[in-house]
C-alpha cells in the first residue's frame, strides 16, 4: 500500500486551520464587532483553540503577525513530516495533533457546561473528578483524529511489511546464489 501524504496530512491540518480560523475570527471580530457571524464563528472556534493561543499572547506577545508565521511554520512542519520517507515523521505528526486537540478539548471544558463527569479516586484515597465537554463538534474532532491515527497505523504497518517481503527475497536470492 503506497501512502498518500494529503491524507496524513488532513488531520493536523485540520487542527491548524480551526487554530488559523480562531485567530482570523478574533481579528476580524476586533474589525467589526457588531457583526453576529463574526461572534458566532469566534464563539465556535474558541473552545478548541482558547489554552494555546492564550499561553502564546502571555510568553511570546499578542501579535497577530507572530500567531500567522507560527501557525504557517507549523503547516509547513507537518506537510514536510507527512512527505518524508521516514515512518516516524508523519505518524509522529498525526498523534502530536490528536493529542494537542485532546489536550485543547479538555483544558477548555471547564468554561463550559461538561455533558460528562467522571469520579476517580487514586489509589491514596483522594477523590477527584475530570469533566469533559462531549459536544457533536469536539467528539467529531477525536473521532476524525483517531481516524487519521488508524491510518498512520495501517500505512506504518504496510511499508514495515513491505520492507520484511523485500529483505525476505533478498535473503532467498542470497541463499540461492550461496
Amino acid at each position: 500500500m503506497k501512502r498518500k501524504p494529503i491524507l496524513l496530512f488532513g488531520f493536523p491540518a485540520l487542527i491548524l486551520l480551526i487554530l488559523a480560523g480562531e485567530r482570523a475570527a478574533t481579528f476580524l471580530l476586533g474589525t467589526y464587532p457588531a457583526s453576529p457571524a463574526m461572534w458566532w464563528i469566534w464563539l465556535e472556534l474558541r473552545p478548541l483553540s482558547t489554552m494555546f493561543w492564550e499561553q502564546v499572547d502571555f510568553y511570546l506577545g499578542g501579535s497577530m503577525v507572530l500567531d500567522a508565521v507560527i501557525v504557517t511554520a507549523a503547516s509547513i512542519v507537518c506537510w514536510m513530516a507527512c512527505r518524508a520517507r521516514k515512518s516516524a515523521a508523519f505518524f509522529l505528526a498525526n498523534h502530536v495533533a490528536l493529542l494537542f486537540a485532546a489536550l485543547m478539548i479538555a483544558s477548555s471544558s471547564h468554561s463550559e457546561t461538561a455533558s460528562t463527569i467522571a469520579a476517580f479516586t487514586t489509589p491514596s484515597g483522594l477523590p477527584f473528578s475530570l469533566m469533559l465537554d462531549f459536544t457533536w463538534r469536539n467528539s467529531l474532532v477525536l473521532l476524525l483524529g483517531t481516524a487519521a491515527c488508524a491510518y498512520c497505523h495501517v500505512a506504518f504497518l504496510g511499508e514495515a511489511r513491505q520492507r520484511y517481503e523485500a529483505l525476505t527475497v533478498q535473503l532467498i536470492a542470497l541463499q540461492r546464489d550461496l
